[in-house]
């Protein structure tokens, strides 16, 4: 992989508005490239979305999607900045395969901001304690720890979480996907906030009861393709 300068990517945010790891990653894509990164992450709507994040975005769609058999449930918002956009095939499909998404890979979170600072520092340590186990040099240990960090945030953020419906080696994440949805649109386009319920969870077990050896069944995981806007 190439290395890139972090005062390169410094400077293709300062030219795009886009974050640290969309900097760098269009930079790595594009072997450094500055004219190229820029052009990629234009095409992928990062760069064009930065000029609307001072926007407000009030209108948009609430969805619901009830996985066949009525074990998994995700009721979604998703924002927008005119009712003209929310009514439009283009939003309603994003929104409910946004939707799908979060039925299928049960993300915590919207965005990495919302991780509680004690919820990632645990994870440091967890990670921090593996590779002092492993007996690893601080210098491969600080890319472990990196490496496990970002896999957390593909876990539990549903921004960060690979797009269920690409295919092949190369998937975009769920940010990517809403940003070039926005681009399209021309509006600022946001997941507002999302609930994933799972039947079951929460429920008070009776005095007594010890938990199932076995483990609870997971539930299936539903299928991403298209059922129509808003179905």
């Amino acid at each position: 992989m190439t290395a890139i300068p972090s005062a390169l990517v410094k400077t293709l945010r300062d030219m795009t508005g886009a974050g640290i790891m969309d900097a760098k990653r269009a930079l790595v894509e594009t072997a450094g490239d500055l004219e190229k990164a820029r052009e990629l992450l234009r095409r992928q709507g990062i760069a064009d979305a930065s000029s609307r994040t001072g926007r407000v975005a009030r209108e948009g769609l609430v969805d619901a999607y009830i996985h066949p058999g009525g074990r998994v449930g995700v009721l979604l918002e998703v924002n927008c900045e005119t009712d003209f956009v929310a009514r439009t095939d283009q939003f309603r499909a994003l929104v409910h395969d946004v939707a799908l998404q979060i039925a299928a890979h049960s993300p915590e979170v919207v965005r990495r901001s919302e991780v509680p600072p004690e919820t990632v520092e645990r994870e440091r340590r967890i990670a921090r304690g593996q590779a002092q186990d492993q007996g690893k040099s601080e210098a491969v240990a600080e890319k472990m720890l990196a490496g496990k960090l970002e896999a957390f945030f593909a876990r539990v953020c549903l921004y960060d979480q690979p797009w269920a419906r690409d295919e092949g080696s190369r998937k975009r994440r769920v940010e990517e996907v809403i940003r070039e949805v926005a681009s399209t649109l021309k509006e600022q386009v946001d997941v507002a906030r999302f609930t994933r319920y799972t039947l079951g969870e929460g429920a008070a077990e009776p005095a007594g009861a010890g938990p199932d050896p076995a483990g609870p069944e997971p539930p299936a995981t539903p299928d991403p393709s298209p059922v129509g806007p808003g179905g």
